[in-house]
């Protein structure tokens, strides 16, 4: 099986279920699914995009990698079901970009 980004018509406003921030949606198309604030999410996707798993676990921030092709990259681990996934970090949306303080302490913590 092959991984694969898919967008479902998901790019809606929400708010963060660990600190409760107003998430807007990505002002450029993309499908946002991390609060920029804290950094977490939830486990709702099997594949990128695609909104098609059950779990609905609270994912935490808690890695920072650099990736030469897609930029800042966020590892979460899945407090429910221990699944790990990555998503690209928001840093240049105009309107809410990703807080980099929140991603250096991340990165910070992973190095501890």
């Amino acid at each position: 099986m092959t991984r694969r980004f898919t967008v479902s018509g998901t790019n809606t406003a929400f708010s963060c279920a660990h600190c409760g921030l107003k998430v807007l949606a990505l002002s450029n198309g993309s499908v946002r699914n991390h609060c920029p604030g804290c950094l977490h999410s939830l486990h709702l996707d099997v594949f990128p995009g695609d909104r098609a798993s059950d779990c609905g676990g609270l994912l935490e921030p808690v890695e920072i990698e650099q990736h030469p092709k897609k930029g800042w990259m966020i590892v979460h681990r899945c407090q429910k079901c221990g699944h790990l996934g990555r998503n690209k970090a928001a840093l240049d949306d105009p309107q809410q970009p990703d807080d980099f303080a929140a991603l250096l302490a991340v990165s910070a913590r992973h190095r501890e």
